[in-house]
């Protein structure tokens, strides 16, 4: 029996593979306007208690690159089972709670 969050077929979808793309797009930009954020404004900035913790042991950019690294593998895996509304969620996700207000805070 599937679950909702699963696919109802094991064959690609266009759905899944924008999501995976839309994923990766917001992790890479997470990323980025991480790194620019706390390029610019300093470490405090970064909410995440476990990546700032992991900045001060790897330093900024090594750290921000095995999170987005991670995060991203996951989302990968997600889409290889077939729970791509799993990973649409996870995107939305990021949108509200990442993009949007590092937006808002570099840009406005």
């Amino acid at each position: 029996m599937r679950r909702w969050w699963m696919s109802t077929t094991s064959e690609p979808t266009v759905f899944g593979d924008l999501m995976i793309v839309a994923f990766l797009a917001t992790q890479a930009a997470d990323g980025v306007f991480t790194y620019v954020g706390i390029s610019t404004m300093g470490a405090w900035v970064e909410g995440n208690p476990m990546v700032s913790t992991l900045m001060t042991v790897l330093g900024q950019g090594a750290a921000l690159t095995v999170v987005k690294l991670v995060a991203s593998s996951l989302g990968v895996m997600l889409h290889v089972t077939g729970v791509h509304r799993v990973v649409a969620v996870l995107t939305c996700l990021y949108l509200g709670a990442a993009i949007v207000p590092w937006t808002a805070l570099l840009f406005f």
